[in-house]
């Protein structure tokens, strides 16, 4: 399996953005598909999560704020960044989760820049 994500850069605080991740392989395995971010320095945090039945899970502080989706057809799942701050500001990565072999799969990471 591999991720490609895409769609970070520079947006104002309060501005929106929506990153992409197109999974490519053998992607009929996968089952839970996440976002993380890692800001410098620190650990890498989930941001959001979609499973394979399309039940989603947010990070307290992205709630309302952000939205995960999945296109099957596309091979492709978004989060769409709405209001957003400059403590957004990280690196986010992709992520794909097999649950029967507990295999997990990373894209290559996106840089989302939150000015204030």
């Amino acid at each position: 399996v591999q991720l490609q994500a895409s769609g970070g850069g520079l947006v104002q605080a309060g501005g929106s953005l929506r990153l992409s991740c197109v999974g490519s392989g053998s992607i009929w395995i996968i089952d839970d598909m996440a976002w993380y971010r890692q800001v410098l320095g620190k650990q890498r945090e989930l941001v959001a999560r979609i499973s394979d039945w399309d039940i989603t899970t947010y990070a307290e502080s992205v709630k309302g704020r952000f939205t995960i989706s999945r296109d099957n057809t596309k091979n492709t799942v978004y989060l769409q960044m709405s209001s957003l701050k400059p403590e957004d500001t990280a690196v986010y990565y992709c992520n794909a989760n097999v649950r029967i072999t507990g295999a997990s799969y990373w894209g290559q990471g996106t840089l989302v820049t939150v000015s204030s």
